[in-house]
């Protein structure tokens, strides 16, 4: 191809370039604002399905939002109030215990004989020295990851307070949101569209209800039984078990694991304690697997194992803990396009 202005092409590639890095720019600096969005329009229509329930017990739209929103809140602020007292009591008794076992006068002997008994030719003494040493020449970064860890936790809870403000407009629209964006679709496939926007959809808010019912009954259940076992701090423990339970495939077999190396912590539990509590969630894991989940997610999109291991990795590598959670119905999203639009057309060829 013969280039007629060479001045001209290479400006407008250059604008061109520009144009491509200023928009990357700006997408990774807005990325907090699609990370808060992505994460109001997830609840939105993990809330959606309680929505139309009250909708179809005929209230209206704005009453069945409220009564939601409402509904969620007070659950929300019960459980802080209920579990928040037993979890600062409980935290304290844990602070306390560990700074009996730090102060102790022979702390640092114990631990040396505690080492020499696993590693005999090791120098103890060389080794503590080091670690002495690191420690005094590392204070300031310590302290500045301690600020820093500080402020995203202020960060953390004013990025809560924007997705309840964004949850609560987004419910409140959503069927006039998805009324725009259908009338996106050409009219001769639009209905086509809309039937698996809605299976989409409703694939999405049954995931997330009960992802979230699958975190309160191993919640509850943990509560209960590790009260009877004496677990050291069941509250926590509790709490524990709730937000590991909502994280996808492996996340009620790491809580379990975490719960169970607490209690065989020395001086707060004991390894009957730890033993009881490992027999316990190795039969509560096979009941969710095959009695629970089936249950409750029996509304959602079903997603094979190896699907949902990829897609948990891919999203938690990229948004963390929230692309964990997005990333399964998102794969069950992907998989309904496959099956009723990319299959059914390959047939056709």
């Amino acid at each position: 191809m013969k280039i007629h202005n060479p001045f001209r092409t290479a400006l407008v590639a250059t604008l061109g370039v520009g144009l491509g890095i200023l928009l990357i720019g700006s997408v990774q600096n807005l990325s907090t604002v699609f990370l808060y969005l992505g994460t109001a329009l997830f609840l939105s229509l993990g809330l959606d399905p309680v929505v139309a329930f009250l909708e179809r017990k005929k209230l209206p739209r704005w009453l069945a939002v409220l009564v939601t929103i409402v509904a969620v809140l007070a659950i929300f602020a019960g459980i802080v109030l209920m579990v928040l007292p037993m979890i600062v009591s409980q935290i304290t008794q844990l602070i306390d215990q560990i700074t009996q076992l730090v102060s102790r006068p022979t702390l640092l002997s114990d631990i040396e004989d505690w080492i020499t008994g696993i590693f005999p030719n090791l120098d103890v003494q060389r080794v503590l020295v080091e670690a002495q040493a690191w420690l005094i020449g590392n204070v300031g970064d310590i302290t500045n990851k301690v600020i820093n860890a500080s402020v995203t936790i202020v960060a953390g809870l004013f990025g809560a307070f924007i997705v309840l403000i964004l949850t609560i407009y987004l419910t409140a629209s959503t069927p006039s949101l998805k009324a725009a964006v259908y009338q996106l679709a050409p009219a001769s496939k639009r209905d086509r569209f809309v039937d698996l926007a809605e299976q989409i959809t409703d694939s999405v808010g049954y995931y997330v209800m009960g992802q979230l019912s699958l975190g309160v009954i191993n919640g509850v259940l943990s509560a209960i039984f590790l009260s009877i076992i004496q677990a050291p701090f069941p509250a926590v423990l509790a709490v524990i078990a709730f937000f590991f339970s909502l994280i996808p495939l492996v996340g009620t077999l790491t809580g379990s694991t975490i719960i169970v190396l607490i209690c065989l912590i020395p001086g707060l539990g004991s390894p009957a304690t730890a033993i009881a509590a490992a027999i316990y969630y190795l039969i509560y894991m096979q009941i969710e697997a095959y009695v629970i989940s089936p249950r409750i997610m029996s509304r959602a999109v079903s997603v094979p194992g190896a699907v949902v291991v990829v897609a948990a990795l891919a999203g938690g590598s990229l948004l963390g803990l929230l692309g964990a959670l997005i990333a399964i119905p998102v794969a069950a999203s992907i998989l309904i396009i496959y099956r009723q639009v990319l299959i059914p057309r390959m047939n056709e060829l």
